[in-house]
């Protein structure tokens, strides 16, 4: 295969330089993590995500429209089975792709395995490249889609480590697929340094991590054998650590395999490019020009070496940024850890304008050169191309601090988490103000000396003088920024990792701070001033480092001062293009000037706030500048643009999307001075000096980020009944995810799903030899014989007594015989039986006249005796009104199929029908009735068709069927206040919360084998719900003091707090298997809010709820109950707004509600089949199953 084009020429000089270099570098892997708009599996140790693909793979011989991506270094074609099989005893029984194998864990939150799809052009070119140059001799390939899994800083599962991740060596790897229509390949990079450790613990001995291919079992026409496995490394440890250091594409560290072709295919074929070609010599005439590619390329791993400089005195002579070997000795030598800087010149400006013309800020201009393309700002505007804002404008950012930061000599840190960071700087005087909240009193007057905490967004925005940029004009607003502070004289040191994100929605910087270390203590009440200071900014491809000594002065409360001092050592990392405008104008030192430097810890509100004036300028000073537009007082508005002119002459001009006079400005409302500012289909929403368009529900920007197209959402077509399938009576349909779903007939039929046929069960046998079997569609009934009596299966020539029958000639057959035949003595009752042989209703004694109601038992109804002239009203069911239920009764219909949606309304359940997910108001009646009860909890297991609740006037859980019959008690005794009740319908089981007795309980769903398997550290526990197919249970406690809402494994194992912060009344409580969202209302914020439970991404969906009490989800949807409204709220949660309310008749409080399923969810646990080998109750986990007692196991031949 040639190189075509000269795209592909361009391409393989920077990959062959790469490889003549060294291994490739974590920057250098396909971009992932957030940025790249990655997803994230649930950390944790071997857990699995099941990926629905666009296109399909092509691995051996098979095609696969889905993957399954694990946490143990492999993706997966069929859902692997428990790490236990394979771990340590390769090839597995499934399909494996494994990167590198092994017992890997996330669980510590620093691993972290991300995946997405992919088919941008970048993408699917660096692709292409890399196979290309794995197959020199073979036709050009040019993939049209791609899944990109990485795994970064995975560490060895070690059950019994302690957890904080700093003592583990981590691994780094990258699997992409990447297929065609007819073939599919797979491109594997071990970053340097990213193979810390080459084998895993498994069964207490080492086994080396595995890298190959697996077909996994393959049926035969008796038996399944072992398919092809092809392994890419042996036993030997070293065959791992080469994995970085070999190739077989030509490029250290990077490995192509060709996985699948169709029609035919053969076995996995390896690259063939093992050689790596030798480093060039330069000759004299490209020497500066080779030490330019090596400088803008590989900052990483290098040590770079600062020069001293005075803050003030004579001419500085500032050199450039020197790589040299490590100095330990030398005190101003920093080392740079390659995965602190993500360096990546080749991903940002690969391709052309035509096709990355959207990854350009709509405020700038794209422009095609030779090797690339480059964003430029428009004027007005300034910023690195790929993120622009208006002159002038002020600017915002939002973030989030995360530490662990030790006080003085103090041996346990003070840790915070996710504590609210808010920066405001107004742009055309420099000046910059920042607020850290939650800061705790025994650390906010120690961190008031670290101004520069916040400094960097004073650098980001300071006010430029002539012929000088901040760093916002250069390097835009996504940047990683790694500072470490060293106090003096007791080298106490603390570092400062910033991760800025770019800018959100709203217009606003977002960052990610985290601070690990140890700072000096500055005792309570003290004061902190820090004197104006300098700093020197020096500047080189994707790379900006600085360093100063800085002086405070601390106030102690006594009156005394005391003078401090801290070294400054900073690196800013960036991704660039290399033919940027602003970075062919930087100039390659800048000095920031820095004054009016103010510091406050407020104790009472936990909050340390921080301002300061920034200039950005010639590091020599220059002459001074009288030009009030140099200065900051010129005295325009805070957004409006200081022009300089003549001598100190300026004038003030509005931002962009501002108009006024420059003095006063204020904000235009684009929406409105052009309502069609957006497309079709699109909302155009007003913000200061700018507006957005935001597509409508049911709508999504294409891939030009600026039309909206409709969206093409995975449909339930069991669920909308959409489906092939035969109907209901003979076949069921199981959703399976995405539009895909398994059509299976029920048992007593035949067929594949689709049609399916009675089967005639009526073979000899089937029945009793005196009784004739008659087939019905889907099963079958046996009937005795006239003559005959039994059941059918069974049959008598004589009748077997009722009890009824048994008692009455029981007492009979101590009769005397009188002249008309026998007779009972006087006094003597008989009772009275039905045709059936039933107790009749209503018994009366012969000889008293008097008449009683009886129990289908037999036994006297207590006070429905009546007197000789009266008769009571006695009806079947006991003699007490009947509940208003799924009976047979003409006026009482069970449910219709379909879904519903269940409610408590005090004494009530009731039932709306659901289309789609729209609820049929005008078809919602009542379920049940229960005078004087009060029903808190309802819940619905799909597998018997059985609604449960909670009431708490005479506590209790009972269930009915919602296809017609009696309420039947579940659970009557041992129970106080049980309110949240939830089912496990693969493992049979049903939790509930008790807020008297503060626990959570567990028990088989008919009432027996009960256990409590939480009862610490509960208040007010309410809501709970199950997550049976993970093995996950959560519930939230609404104490007032301490509210919080925690998760368990379902045997109450692994139990931990999600969220504790910024909560009121967490109320209700839901979760969506779908997207493995939790969801919850709260009545004391007012506030929904949703997160995925295991990365801790908390956001609010709507605010403004007056009083939500109980909720559940279905869909794109979630429904509350709501006491002041005293109605069921619809929320769409795509749209974050309410669509929907359904008031009942009734106007009173309404409690717990939950969703009826057609049928039951896809998914399955260890405890679905045969108890999971369980002898009592089987509680699933993520990763299995716990077998465990009921409370009052004595002497039942339990095992746990």
């Amino acid at each position: 295969m040639g190189w075509q084009g000269r795209g592909w020429l361009v391409c393989a000089s920077f990959l062959g330089f790469v490889a003549s270099v060294q291994s490739i570098s974590r920057g250098e892997l396909f971009p992932f993590g957030p940025s790249a708009s990655d997803r994230l599996l649930e950390a944790g140790n071997d857990q699995t995500h099941r990926l629905q693909l666009d296109k399909p793979v092509l691995f051996y011989d098979g095609t696969f429209d889905s993957i399954f991506i694990n946490t143990n270094g492999f993706v997966a074609t069929a859902e692997p089975t428990s790490e236990s099989t394979y771990l340590g005893s390769m090839p597995p029984k499934f399909g494996m792709l494994a990167a590198l194998q092994g017992d890997l864990d996330t669980s510590d939150g620093v691993g972290k395995v991300y995946f997405r799809q992919d088919s941008s052009p970048d993408v699917l070119t660096r692709a292409a490249v890399y196979i290309n140059r794995a197959f020199p001799e073979d036709d050009e390939v040019n993939p049209t889609h791609v899944v990109v899994i990485t795994w970064a800083d995975v560490a060895p599962h070690a059950p019994q480590s302690r957890g904080d991740g700093i003592e583990k060596k981590r691994n780094t790897f990258q699997l992409v697929i990447a297929s065609l229509e007819t073939a599919s390949y797979v491109v594997v990079l071990y970053a340097r340094d990213g193979i810390q450790f080459s084998s895993t613990s498994v069964q207490d001995s080492n086994v080396v991590l595995h890298a190959g291919f697996s077909k996994g079992f393959v049926r035969g026409f008796l038996l399944s054998r072992q398919g092809p496995y092809y392994r890419t490394t042996t036993d030997d440890e070293a065959s791992i650590r080469a994995l970085a250091e070999e190739t077989n594409s030509g490029v250290r560290g990077v490995w192509v395999y060709e996985i699948g072709t169709s029609p035919y295919f053969t076995n996995v074929a390896p690259g063939e490019v093992t050689d790596l070609p030798t480093e060039a010599t330069p000759t004299p005439g490209g020497k500066e020009e080779a030490a330019d590619i090596r400088e803008s390329v590989y900052t990483i791993g290098q040590h770079v070496l600062f020069p001293s400089y005075e803050a003030e005195g004579p001419q500085i002579v500032v050199h450039p940024v020197q790589y040299q070997p490590l100095q330990p000795d030398n005190p101003e030598v920093l080392v740079v850890d390659d995965t602190d800087i993500n360096v990546d010149v080749f991903s940002y400006n690969l391709g052309t304008c035509a096709n990355n013309r959207n990854k350009c800020s709509q405020f700038a201009d794209c422009q095609d050169h030779s090797s690339g393309y480059c964003c430029n700002c428009r004027p007005g505007f300034y910023g690195n191309g790929i993120q622009c804002v208006s002159e002038g404008k002020p600017q915002r950012m939002n973030g989030k601090v995360h530490g662990k930061v030790h006080v003085g000599n103090s041996p346990s840190p003070l840790e915070f988490t996710s504590n609210d960071l808010h920066s405001y700087v107004v742009v055309n005087d420099g000046r910059s103000y920042v607020a850290i909240s939650d800061i705790p009193y025994n650390l906010g007057p120690s961190l008031q000396p670290l101004s520069a905490l916040g400094g960097v967004i004073g650098w980001a925005f300071a006010l430029e003088q002539p012929g000088f940029k901040n760093g916002f004009s250069i390097i835009g607003g996504e940047f990683t920024r790694q500072a470490e502070v060293t106090f003096l004289p007791g080298n106490e040191k603390l570092t400062i990792r910033q991760e800025f994100k770019g800018i959100d929605e709203h217009d606003h910087l977002v960052v990610s701070t985290t601070m690990e270390g140890r700072v000096p203590e500055v005792p309570s009440g003290s004061t902190v001033q820090i004197d104006p200071y300098s700093e020197i900014y020096q500047y080189s491809n994707n790379l900006i480092t600085s360093s100063s000594t800085r002086e405070y002065v601390v106030s102690l409360p006594d009156g005394s001062t005391d003078t401090r001092t801290y070294q400054w050592r900073q690196t800013i990392t960036f991704q660039s293009c290399q033919h940027s405008e602003s970075l062919r104008d930087m100039k390659p030192t800048q000095m920031l000037s820095v004054d009016q430097v103010f510091v406050m810890y407020d104790a009472s509100n936990e909050l340390i706030r921080f301002a300061m004036s920034n200039k950005i300028g010639d590091v020599n000073g220059g002459q001074p500048q009288e030009n009030p537009c140099f200065t900051g007082r010129h005295g325009c508005d805070t957004n409006a643009v200081c022009r300089p002119g003549q001598g100190i002459q300026f004038t003030c001009e509005c931002a962009a999307g501002f108009m006024g006079d420059g003095r006063t400005c204020y904000d235009i409302d684009e929406c409105r001075e052009n309502p069609q500012s957006c497309g079709s289909h699109a909302i155009c929403n007003n913000q200061p000096g700018t507006f957005r368009c935001e597509c409508e529900d049911g709508y999504q920007f294409a891939d030009d980020a600026r039309t909206c197209v409709e969206v093409n959402r995975p449909v339930d077509a069991c669920e909308e009944g959409t489906h092939t399938c035969d109907i209901p009576e003979r076949a069921q349909c199981s959703y399976t995810g995405g539009s895909s779903y398994i059509c299976s007939c029920l048992p007593g039929f035949i067929g594949d799903g689709k049609v399916c046929q009675d089967i005639d069960e009526c073979q000899p046998g089937r029945c009793h030899q005196d009784a004739v079997c008659y087939n019905t569609q889907g099963s079958f009934t046996c009937q005795c014989k006239p003559g005959h009596y039994g059941d059918g299966v069974y049959c008598s020539p004589e009748r077997t007594k009722t009890r009824c029958e048994a008692h009455r000639d029981n007492l009979l057959g101590v009769t005397e015989f009188g002249p008309r035949g026998p007779r009972p003595p006087v006094g003597q009752y008989i009772p009275s039986c039905d045709e059936n042989g039933a107790y009749e209703p209503m018994q009366c004694h012969g000889s008293t006249g008097y008449c009683w109601c009886v129990n289908r038992n037999g036994q006297e109804i207590p006070g429905t005796r009546a007197g000789p002239d009266t008769r009571p009203m006695c009806i079947d069911n006991g003699g007490v009104p009947p509940p208003v239920g799924p009976t047979t009764r003409p006026d009482v219909h069970p449910l219709p199929p379909g879904t519903h949606l269940l409610f408590a309304q005090s004494g009530r359940i009731e039932h709306v029908p659901m289309e789609g997910h729209d609820m049929k108001k005008d078809d919602a009646k009542a379920l049940l009735h229960l005078p004087e009860k009060v029903i808190i909890g309802v819940a619905y297991d799909c597998v018997e068709k059985m609604v449960y609740w909670t009431e708490i006037t005479s506590p209790s859980i009972s269930k009915a069927s919602i296809q017609g019959g009696e309420p039947i008690a579940v659970i009557r005794s041992d129970l106080d206040s049980p309110e949240g009740i939830a089912i496990d319908h693969l493992g049979r089981t049903m939790f509930w919360t008790d807020s008297v007795k503060d626990n959570i309980e567990v028990a088989s769903l008919d009432g027996s084998q009960r256990r409590v398997i939480i009862n610490s550290d509960l208040v007010n526990p309410r809501a709970i719900i199950t997550d049976p197919p993970n093995g996950n249970l959560y519930w939230a406690d609404w104490n007032r003091d301490a509210p919080k809402i925690e998760t368990s494994y379902m045997d109450g194992s692994n139990r931990r707090v999600l969220v504790k912060d910024d909560l009121g009344l967490p109320n209700g409580l839901t979760f969506d298997s779908q997207s493995s969202l939790l969801c919850w209302a709260d009545a004391g914020t007012h506030k929904m809010e949703c997160m995925h439970p295991g990365h801790g991404d908390r956001r609010k969906i709507v605010e403004g709820l007056q009083y939500p009490f109980g909720m559940t989800s279905f869909g794109k949807n979630i429904y509350y109950t709501d006491w002041r409204r005293d109605a069921v709220v619809v929320i769409d949660r795509y749209a974050n707004k309410e669509s929907d309310t359904f008031q009942p008749q009734k106007r009173t409080k309404i409690y717990g509600i939950t969703i009826a399923y057609s049928q039951c969810p896809s998914g399955q646990n260890y405890c679905a089949v045969n108890n999971g080998g369980c002898t009592h109750l089987c509680l699933a986990t993520p990763t299995g199953r716990s077998c465990k007692c009921p409370d009052n196991a004595v002497g039942v031949g339990c095992v746990e």
